[in-house]
């Protein structure tokens, strides 16, 4: 399993829909409004490194309304979550 952490900025006029649709990309598993110097964040989760590249820039970075982003690879994960177990739930 690989994780990556992408942080967003979007455009204002962006932000009421922005969240929803990030939650609806396959592979994130999570999608945030935060504050500060980024306006979203996105928990990424997928079973090969290789789905990576093609999740983040090929289907999330061309979102409506996206300005950039920064994404940060997981090298460890420190969870108490069973990440795993989740992913096989109807396997």
């Amino acid at each position: 399993m690989t994780h990556a952490i992408v942080l967003i900025e979007a455009e204002r006029s962006a932000m009421p829909a922005l969240g929803g649709q990030l939650a609806d990309v396959d592979g994130v598993a999570e999608a945030y409004s935060v504050t500060g110097e980024w306006d979203f964040v996105a928990v990424i989760r997928v079973r090969e490194p290789e789905a990576l590249a093609p999740l983040i820039t090929g289907k999330l970075a061309q979102l409506d309304g996206i300005k950039r982003t920064h994404t940060m690879v997981a090298f460890e994960v420190f969870s108490e979550h069973d990440l795993e177990a989740l992913f096989s739930i109807g396997s």
